[in-house]
Formats: C-alpha cells, structure tokens, sequence
C-alpha cells in the first residue's frame, strides 16, 4: 500500500490539478457503511463468504485511495454489535478475514504512516484478536499520515450509554454537577473523542439508513448514499462522494 505515489507519464499538465489542489473536498473526517457484501456475492452466485473476502480487498484499496487524497481520517463499520445475530458460520469467516487482515496489513500500515484505531467494545473478540489488535493499536500509535479507525463490536447507542455512565459516574463523584454538563462533554465521552468532527457519512449497498453508526457524530455530517455495492466500492466512486461534499451548502443550522 503506498499512500502517495508520484503520477508519472501524464502528457497534460493541468490533468487533475484541481484533485491536486483539494481531492478530499475539504472533508477530513469521512466514515463508511460498508454494506452489500452478500449481495455481490449473491449476484454472481458465489458463497457469502467470497463476498466479505472481495469486501476485505476493497477496504484495502480505499484506504490506499484516501491517504492518497490526503483526507486525515476515515471511519470503517466493521462489524456491529448487531452482526453476532447472523449464522455461526458467517461470523466465523467474518472474525478469520478480520485476523487476516490485521496480520496482513500492520506492515503496510505503520511504513506509510497510518494509525489504527477501534472504536466499540473490541475487548469482547476472542482473546487472540484482542491481542492482535491491541499489538496493531501500540505499533501504529504514534503514526500521523493518516487515522484509519475501525468499529468493531460498536453500536451508537451503546457508545453513547456508555459516555452517559462515564458522565454519571463523574456527576456521583463529585466531580462535576448535573447542571455544568454540556455537548462537550458528551463528545469527549464518546470513542471517537480523539477524532476531528465527521464531516461525510458514506453507505454503500443503496440501504437508506444510518444502522446505529455514529449516530452522535452524525448530527451535522453529509450523508451520501450510493446504490454500489460495497465491494465494487472504488476510488472512482470515493471521488463521486466527496464530488457531491464539496459541492453542498454547510450550514450546520446557521442560516
């Protein structure tokens, strides 16, 4: 994975010079749903697993595309804490690709500078995993090319009953009182707390929800949503999106 290739042989010298000047649209923070795995899989009549296996290449290459973009950070669902719901055997392929794809790819990671970083209650995968990811999160973490989080075990609504608790228990402490609580207090709850605002939500797969997903930062991001299928999910269709992010009004309500 190289996060910034030279572009070599291009006979036209203004080719891409807007992309160069801004091909991230402004948008430092963007997070995708990556849906519709099966579903390719489906279509061309392959076992579900092939299509999380082709799912796995595609967050690869989109990585690789955003640090070449140059946008600071983006925000993978991964795994919800819904998906333990699906059958045994998915959830098995689901958590082997996901040590693959930790063992595979640290390299890659930390020689391009990017930091890993898991959002939700990781802790709760198998033993081995937590181990890996917690070796990935130490090698990476003072890496600052680029943030690459990944929401594992996660839902919205647990994260933000969560920072609720945290608060609660500040408020039970003595450390704070009930009336001094604030939106930046809940943000710096939050697991993305580290992280700069959200700026654009993705979701792949033509579904038109947000699936418990950040639903906290969510509140003033751009919402795109593409009828592509997550594992045709490409750079072209990256520019797509930040193509129509930067070309919206942001109000945030102002006006």
């Amino acid at each position: 994975m190289r996060l910034a290739p030279s572009k070599k042989g291009s006979s036209d010298p203004n080719e891409g010079a807007a992309q160069v000047a801004d091909p991230a649209h402004g948008a430092r923070h963007i997070a995708i749903i990556m849906d519709g795995n099966g579903r390719w899989a489906k279509k061309k009549h392959l076992p579900r697993a092939l299509g999380h296996k082709k799912g796995v290449e595609a967050v690869r290459n989109i990585v690789r595309v955003a640090g070449e973009m140059g946008i600071e950070v983006m925000t993978l669902y991964a795994f919800s804490s819904e998906n333990w719901s699906r059958p045994a055997d998915e959830v098995s392929d689901l958590m082997g690709l996901l040590r693959q794809y930790i063992q595979s790819d640290i390299d890659e990671f930390d020689e391009n500078g990017v930091r890993l970083k898991v959002i939700g209650n990781y802790k709760a995968l198998d033993s081995d995993i937590v181990a890996l990811i917690d070796n990935a999160l130490e090698r990476t973490a003072k890496n600052d090319r680029m943030t690459l989080a990944i929401a594992l075990n996660y839902g919205a609504q647990d994260e933000m009953l969560r920072a609720v608790q945290s608060i609660a228990a500040a408020v039970k402490q003595g450390e704070l009182e009930p009336d001094q609580i604030n939106i930046s207090h809940m943000s710096s709850a939050l697991d993305t707390a580290d992280l700069p605002p959200l700026d654009l939500l993705i979701r792949t797969s033509g579904e038109l929800r947000l699936s418990n997903f950040l639903l906290w930062q969510a509140a003033y991001s751009e919402l795109y949503f593409t009828d592509t299928l997550w594992p045709d999910f490409d750079k072209r269709e990256l520019q797509r999106a930040l193509k129509s992010f930067g070309d919206r009004d942001r109000r945030f309500g102002g006006r």
